[in-house]
């Protein structure tokens, strides 16, 4: 069971949305990339896009996403003319690229963006612009996941407060099983829903939010 961060129906609309946004900031306002990396990720509009806000996703272009994310940020509206650009850039696959892994691993732009600077993305961008958006995935995968260590279970865990032992005898789910989902030996996403949820129940969250993505 994997969950995505929104309905797939949106998800092409919001990569070109994104990668218009991208480019527009970029290539038509020429504000640094690194810079509208930051001001995007700080902005509400990156979080209402993770959550898959339909008037967002569906409702805006990209570039009245970057002129949203200019206005909060900045509080000035961006002095460029308004004008759809219909060219694929390096700066509109950077938006397009990313925008696509946030909904398929669910984290947020900000954790991506972390990992993933602007200048890793647009040197990714001349050997991955071409391929299928699978090979973008497996990549900025398996750099995200070297970054964030801890398993959801462990991270959730410790937040809470709660040591294995203590999980383990609140949840009845067996102690090394615990251990081995933390140390991912043990695949959580194959664990049984009772465990699931009896595990949840006790670290008040939502049985997703123990999933590994």
């Amino acid at each position: 069971m994997t969950t995505r961060a929104y309905q797939e129906i949106y998800l092409s609309k919001a990569q070109a949305a994104l990668g218009d946004a991208f480019d527009y900031a970029i290539n038509a306002c020429h504000i640094p990339g690194s810079d509208f990396v930051k001001l995007f990720t700080a902005s509400s509009v990156s979080k209402r896009m993770e959550n898959g806000e339909p008037a967002l996703l569906a409702g805006k272009s990209g570039i009245e996403i970057a002129a949203d994310v200019l206005l909060e940020t900045t509080g000035k509206h961006p002095e460029t003319e308004l004008q759809e650009h219909l060219g694929r850039s390096r700066e509109y696959w950077i938006g397009w690229a990313v925008c696509y892994y946030q909904w398929f691993s669910a984290r947020s732009y900000s954790d991506i963006f972390n990992v993933l600077s602007y200048e890793d993305l647009a040197n990714m961008y001349y050997t991955l612009h071409e391929a299928d958006i699978t090979k973008f995935v497996d990549i900025a995968d398996e750099k995200i996941r070297a970054h964030f260590k801890d398993t959801n279970l462990k991270r959730i865990r410790n937040a809470y407060g709660c040591t294995q032992a203590e999980l383990a005898k609140r949840s009845g789910v067996n102690l090394r099983s615990i251990q081995m989902y933390e140390q991912r030996n043990k695949n959580i996403n194959k664990a049984s829903a009772d465990a699931l949820y009896h595990i949840s129940k006790v670290l008040g969250c939502s049985m997703e939010s123990l999933l590994e993505k």
